[in-house]
């Protein structure tokens, strides 16, 4: 509850003064000047897709980086919706080394719900929270070039992006808008295909040479105990990931975000992170404060 002209707001149990709101949004502020002008590409997928709270969140983080001056660029997934409608049309799923098996007509539920649904449902979030944004999937304006991952043969249309055009993103960004962008890429054949989020995310945070990657997950972070939340590792240098791999400490799923991580790092982004989108507010806890989310990955 907080009160229209009252001294105090409630935040769950705890009192906090009008000088206490204050003081919060000061201590924002090294950030917020820091990162003024400055693009962040955020992966959003995994449970924050989920829960309307946390949907809603998002949508909120987002809207205010735009407004303190940030440009923020949303990349999203949509696996499970996307396993839903296939069941619901009758069209059996199938995995090979967790990558789905992409045959023209699933390929065509793929890119409706993507492009059709999910994409339009962010757009139209951020819309009601008083952003602008634009939906976008790799087909327009040439955005997301494509072939067909290698060695995906059996996989069919499961493509690995070749070329980012950022001359698409710019002049939505420079006109205030945030792009929300569907991993659907085209073949210089005109085939379509379904790229991995994290990995588009990458490459369009290289190509737009963005300050951050952000990817939202649905674990802490990088965990030294993988079932113990207290045990997460705030950040990490590339020259340490090799040793935590033989370790076991980064294993599964990811490997893949933390080689993401790593292309955008050696590729000219400033900082990338791993974060718990699980969390409400997390992309605002990594960007405005002291204390972060999730896990930091960073050159060295």
């Amino acid at each position: 509850m907080v009160q229209e002209r009252g001294a105090v707001m409630m935040r769950g149990d705890k009192m906090v003064s009008a000088y206490e709101k204050a003081q919060i949004i000061v201590e924002a502020l090294p950030y917020i000047k820091a990162f003024y002008g400055r693009t962040v590409v955020v992966k959003y997928g995994g449970a924050a897709m989920g829960a309307p709270e946390l949907q809603d969140a998002v949508m909120q983080d987002l809207v205010l980086m735009k407004y303190v001056g940030m440009n923020p660029v949303v990349v999203h997934g949509g696996g499970p919706e996307i396993t839903g409608m296939l069941n619901r049309l009758g069209i059996k799923t199938r995995f090979v080394k967790g990558l789905r098996v992409t045959d023209p007509e699933v390929m065509e539920v793929v890119e409706m719900v993507l492009v059709g649904k999910i994409n339009k449902q962010i757009v139209a979030g951020i819309n009601r929270c008083g952003g602008k944004a634009i939906g976008l999937s790799g087909k327009d304006g040439g955005l997301i070039q494509a072939v067909q991952m290698n060695g995906a043969e059996d996989l069919g249309c499961v493509g690995e992006v070749t070329r980012i055009n950022p001359c698409v993103l710019k002049p939505l960004l420079e006109a205030g808008y945030i792009p929300v962008i569907a991993p659907i890429g085209i073949g210089y054949d005109g085939t379509t295909y379904n790229i991995n989020a994290d990995h588009v995310a990458s490459k369009i945070a290289v190509a737009l040479e963005a300050d951050k990657l952000i990817l939202l997950t649905d674990v802490p972070g990088i965990l030294a105990e993988p079932d113990d939340p207290a045990s997460l590792i705030s950040s990490i240098r590339v020259s340490e990931i090799p040793d935590l791999i033989d370790a076991g400490i980064i294993s599964g799923g990811m490997i893949p975000k933390v080689e993401c991580c790593i292309h955008a790092l050696e590729n000219g982004v400033a900082r990338t992170h791993i974060i718990d989108g699980r969390v409400p507010h997390s992309i605002l806890l990594e960007v405005l404060t002291d204390q972060g989310s999730g896990t930091m990955v960073v050159m060295g």
